[in-house]
């Protein structure tokens, strides 16, 4: 038994899961989100009660909004947290490395630790781990796929989201 509820947000980048807690969101997750959601952990649907959460997503990918104002409640361990508490510090619109990330929380040797929590973040889009770019400035992997990744850091440089470009590589 779970005490998580679940809605699923049509978008742009194809359906999106928010999963919310007692405490607050504890995942936002693709439909092919990689790595994969135990999706045993989502608990009953709540469109209602996770209205909030899915107008505020629906805003941002709108151009809408650029911040969450959202209770938030991930679960991991306790290196990881430290790693997406740091993401939240990243604004919009701006990117940073891994190195920055790693040095951020005091462990500046910690770039590969770093970069897998990072694919770990469990809130997509709302914790801003598609902030975060390679030391040279290129793309690295993430959950959504490179396309969807490129998408939001374009919505957030003033774009609007190029649908036809997501369904040319998916």
């Amino acid at each position: 038994m779970t005490d998580t509820r679940h809605t699923i947000v049509d978008t742009a980048l194809g359906p999106v899961t928010i999963v919310g807690g007692a405490a607050g969101i504890q995942g936002l997750f693709y439909a092919d989100h990689r790595p994969a959601p135990d999706v045993a952990r989502f608990g009953d649907r709540d469109d209602a009660g996770l209205a909030p959460a899915a107008a505020q997503l629906r805003e941002y990918l709108a151009g809408e909004r650029t911040a969450f104002d959202l209770a938030l409640d991930p679960v991991g361990t306790p290196f990881q947290l430290r790693v997406w508490e740091a993401l939240r510090a990243i604004p919009f619109g701006e990117t940073r490395t891994y190195g920055w990330l790693a040095a951020s929380i005091g462990q500046p040797t910690a770039v590969r630790a770093v970069g897998l929590a990072n694919s770990r973040n469990p809130i997509s889009i709302v914790v801003p781990c598609h902030r975060v770019v390679g030391a040279s400035g290129a793309l690295t992997g993430y959950a959504g796929g490179l396309a969807c990744k490129r998408a939001l850091l374009d919505l957030e440089a003033g774009a609007l989201l190029d649908v036809a470009a997501l369904d040319a590589v998916a």
